[in-house]
């Protein structure tokens, strides 16, 4: 089983999907059981990878549990069927498999009509998330990118709200354009090592060889290709208008998954390709009106931090509230992959899976009041807790792992991330940390005018509280929040050597321009992980 593990998590939910397929479309509660039987086996399926990677987390290996080889999927144009996963990629499936068991199961009551297109989609969905994280040959990964772009489009048209057609379009034109960008990026790559080796491939690791080697006047444009389709994906200020119309369209299971994984993508494509595909761009001291390039995603991240959490301060509706908070939540990822420090790029990787457990918890919050009032008004509501109080409970922890409170997952991702971004300049941390005090403040305000107080509106009164399986899709991200919360030790030691390596490269094709932070040691046996930032005398 080990040795095409990935391949039966990648493919388990698409299974699903097929023999749906076979089942009358009348038989809703027999499609519900079904889809729920795959989505929770497939993460079921993925439990086994947990000691199977822990084992091999200090592997020199940049890749484990490979499936297939370099082009042997397309030979004539050297594509491949490769897969493979790092500690990063790793986290991020894992996180996949939970969220889209736990959106599957909270859509049991949600969805209505044409439920087994629902489901279907949604598995494909699944299969296209999972395929990204896992390829390492670029003709699948773009496959697979492409894969996720339909289902979700069809998710927001078809079972959205009164605005789903306007947010669906914007979804996919916007997607579309920062895909196609990259493709012409990817052909770039593709032909420029084979000019440098004689061999057309699109393998990944074969690409990370060449790719440095680019001249900086081509690199440059290249980086912006990638950025392109990776910033719309986060989405980076100025490229996230399309953001808050397709959470607030989309049902609830759709924003989950979107905000949990979708998202993912775009910093996961900074990690994955743009700063070990282009390090001479990234610490190339050539200026934009005064401004280096790193410097440019230091400043779009910055902007994304505040503005986001300002714009959350001013909502009326919830789940537009959320949504706006992602984009600030995201900015403190993309500040920690461009501290370019291990700090750093250890921090937004953890942020990235906190985010998708404590957001995705959001949504879910939200779509529970929306399903028993249909109004996500803030202004409706007031005194909830008096009617809910399992529900208030619940919501309280989520918001306090949110907003970033010690003991919870979201303080150890941003604090890694202010860390990193202070060894590299204390002024981008100093810019960012207000962030902390807006999300707190937007959160508890929220907090205050739904639950706090008496209920005013007779509508309020009875409300019922969370059911046992409303419950259940709550209960693995709690845990979750306090596990990272208290003891995130073995998070930082499975994404240690992928952070190094990737430190590393840099270093390697860029020796004049150093990095503000030394790799961390690779321990030799199950010891505390530590992180020396401070440079070490020499014998």
């Amino acid at each position: 089983m080990q040795s095409h593990i990935l391949s039966i998590i990648l493919f388990t939910p698409l299974l699903g999907a097929i023999v749906l397929l076979f089942v009358p479309k009348e038989e809703k509660d027999v499609i519900r059981w079904i889809a729920n039987i795959f989505a929770f086996g497939g993460f079921l399926i993925s439990l086994p990878l947990v000691p199977m990677f822990w084992a091999q987390r200090f592997s020199p290996d940049q890749f484990k549990f490979l499936e297939g080889s370099a082009n042997n999927w397309i030979p004539s144009i050297g594509a491949g069927y490769n897969l493979g996963i790092d500690g990063i990629s790793f986290l991020l499936i894992m996180l996949t498999t939970l969220l889209g068991w736990i959106s599957i199961l909270s859509s049991w009551t949600a969805i209505d009509n044409r439920v087994k297109e629902y489901y279907v989609w949604f598995l494909v969905l699944q299969t296209g998330m999972l395929g990204v994280f896992m390829a390492l040959d670029f003709f699948l990964f773009f496959v697979f990118w492409e894969a996720m772009l339909v289902p979700m489009y069809l998710l927001i048209g078809i079972w959205g709200g009164p605005r789903k057609l306007y947010a669906a379009i914007k979804f996919f034109l916007y997607t579309l354009l920062g895909s196609v960008l990259m493709l012409l990026g990817i052909l770039f790559l593709y032909f420029h090592h084979h000019s440098v080796t004689g061999v057309f491939t699109f393998s990944i690791p074969e690409l990370y060889k060449t790719a440095p080697q680019i001249p900086f006047h081509y690199a440059i444009w290249l980086f912006l290709a990638f950025f392109l389709g990776f910033a719309i994906k986060v989405p980076m200020f100025p490229f996230h208008t399309w953001l808050p119309d397709a959470h607030v369209e989309a049902p609830t299971a759709g924003s989950v998954i979107l905000a949990g994984v979708l998202l993912k993508m775009g910093t996961y494509g900074f990690v994955r390709f743009s700063l070990p595909f282009f390090p001479q761009v990234i610490t190339s001291n050539e200026t934009l009106w005064g401004v280096t390039t790193r410097g440019w995603m230091i400043v779009l991240s910055v902007i994304a931090i505040i503005y986001g959490a300002l714009v959350s301060l001013m909502q009326k509706d919830m789940k537009k509230l959320v949504a706006y908070s992602s984009v600030s939540h995201l900015g403190f990822c993309t500040l920690g992959i461009f501290a370019l420090n291990p700090l750093g790029l250890s921090g937004s990787v953890l942020q990235q899976i906190n985010h998708g457990i404590s957001t995705g918890a959001l949504f879910l919050i939200v779509g529970i009041l929306y399903e028993r009032r249909h109004t996500r008004e803030i202004a409706e509501y007031g005194g909830i807790s008096n009617v809910m109080p399992v529900y208030a409970t619940i919501t309280m922890i989520m918001f306090l792992s949110s907003m970033g409170l010690p003991l919870l997952n979201g303080f150890v991702g941003e604090f890694t991330i202010l860390q990193g971004a202070f060894t590299a300049n204390w002024k981008w941390a100093a810019w960012a940390a207000p962030g902390v005090i807006l999300a707190a403040a937007y959160l508890l305000w929220l907090y205050q005018r739904v639950f706090f107080g008496t209920v005013t509106n007779p509508k309020n009164e009875r409300l019922h509280d969370l059911t046992a399986r409303e419950i259940l899709t709550f209960v693995p991200l709690i845990v979750c929040a306090f596990w990272i919360g208290l003891y995130p030790k073995p998070f930082f030691q499975i994404l240690e050597s992928p952070v190094n390596q990737i430190v590393q490269t840099i270093q390697a094709n860029n020796p004049n321009a150093p990095i503000n932070a030394q790799a961390m040691p690779a321990p030799a046996s199950d010891v505390t992980v530590t992180v020396d930032t401070q440079p070490k005398a020499s014998n």
